[in-house]
């Protein structure tokens, strides 16, 4: 089993779909990265040799951030963006859909299963 920056990629995988289980890493970058190393798309994780490894590595440490630094940058930003006040912030503190998504029918995601309200009892 190959073992990158952490993670431990899946056994008996293409290495363009192994590669994705690297936060950070999706199929375009992860097509961009083996071509980059000069390794093949359609070899199996389990099949690479220590050079290739090397190579995919060195690959992805030039191509930018992940997994924990990218981690700590997304969470750094929503910390920003809550320390300022401003709406953006307000609605990841309270949960609730950032992007302008209607709240009323849907963004379950966001808010969580439904807390039912009970009716008060009128005093007669």
């Amino acid at each position: 089993m190959a073992r990158l920056l952490g993670v431990d990629l899946p056994k008996n995988k293409r290495m363009e779909v192994a590669l994705t289980y690297i936060f950070g890493i999706g199929r375009s970058r992860a097509r961009t990265i083996l071509k980059e190393a000069n390794v093949e798309l359609d070899l199996k994780s389990d099949s690479l040799d220590d050079d290739q490894i090397l190579r995919i590595r060195t690959a992805i440490e030039a191509k930018g951030k992940i997994e924990g630094d990218l981690r700590r940058e997304i969470s750094m930003n929503i910390k920003r963006l809550v320390d300022l006040g401003c709406y953006r912030g307000i609605r990841h503190k309270k949960g609730l859909p950032t992007r302008g998504q209607r709240t009323k029918s849907n963004a379950r995601t966001r808010k969580g299963p439904r807390k039912t309200v009970a009716n008060k009892k009128q005093v007669v």
